[in-house]
């Protein structure tokens, strides 16, 4: 992807898709239900989602020292009920049945808070679930208060487009061979982002509060898709599916309306070289 301002990658597939140039390997900017209707139909092989949380914090969470946790209270995780993340979900899953390919696969991530919620909506609208897998976290933030289990694991459902849809893919041997030679589990153990690998702002603050481990999308990755097909993710964020879409040899699209998002995203991924060619 050519190493473009984030409004010239907006305007460029904004009039890419007017025009029918190709839409493959950039940022679309809107709300994702709006920006799906633009796509073609049955043109994507994978789609990897990482939908609001509807997280219902409480209020500020503290550490017992007092300091404050930099926990997800943006606008975009809010929701005034459950019946609006519900029609929310119904939405946007709707709209991502309609560009996955017959045989194209979707993975949903998720927490307690709902994840639920999800996997009720793709089963009311014919998605067919393969595996739910958990994500077991090596550095998982503390329970501050002591009142509940350290919540310490997410879970992803991996589901196709129906379930007369045999022919998804499914790189068992490859994922047998990066097991030691056995099966893989559906519990996946991967730390947290963070490091040189979480994304900061200016401020250096995150510049996304609920960043992706790359290892964690290169797995789904590489699990679910071959060489070359096209990798949809609606919530874009900070690239991450992006960033490892390219890395592995995989066409993305991205949709994302926070433009602080895009602009780190499209910084990110132009960075990105992918694997076996050499660096210019």
């Amino acid at each position: 992807m050519a190493a473009l301002s984030s409004r010239a990658l907006s305007s460029e597939v904004s009039q890419g898709l007017t025009t029918g140039a190709s839409w493959l390997n950039t940022i679309i900017k809107g709300d994702c239900v709006a920006a799906l209707e633009r796509l073609p139909d049955k043109s994507v092989d994978v789609i990897f989602a990482d939908p609001p949380y509807n997280l219902q914090l409480g209020g500020a969470l503290h550490r017992p020292d007092q300091s404050l946790v930099d926990a997800c209270d943006d606008a975009w995780d809010q929701f005034a009920s459950f019946e609006a993340y519900d029609a929310f979900t119904r939405a946007w899953l709707l709209a991502c049945r309609r560009v996955l390919k017959p045989n194209g696969t979707i993975w949903v991530i998720g927490s307690y808070h709902n994840i639920f919620r999800v996997g009720s909506a793709l089963q009311d609208l014919s998605f067919w679930i393969l595996n739910d897998v958990v994500w077991r976290k090596t550095n998982p933030m503390p329970n501050f208060k002591g009142r509940r289990f350290q919540n310490a694991h997410e879970t992803m459902i991996w589901a196709s487009r129906d379930a007369s849809a045999k022919s998804y893919t499914f790189n068992y041997d490859a994922m047998k061979a990066a097991n030691d030679d056995v099966q893989m589990r559906s519990d996946w153990l991967f730390p947290i982002c963070s490091g040189g690998e979480r994304l900061k702002g200016a401020d250096g603050k995150k510049a996304h509060p609920t960043q992706k481990p790359e290892a964690l999308i290169a797995r789904v990755l590489m699990a679910s898709s071959r060489p070359g097909d096209v990798v949809l993710d609606p919530f874009f964020g900070s690239g991450t599916t992006g960033a490892v879409a390219k890395r592995l040899g995989r066409n993305f699209v991205g949709i994302e309306r926070e433009q602080d998002y895009i602009d780190a995203a499209t910084a990110r991924i132009a960075a990105v070289e992918p694997l076996g060619k050499a660096p210019s």
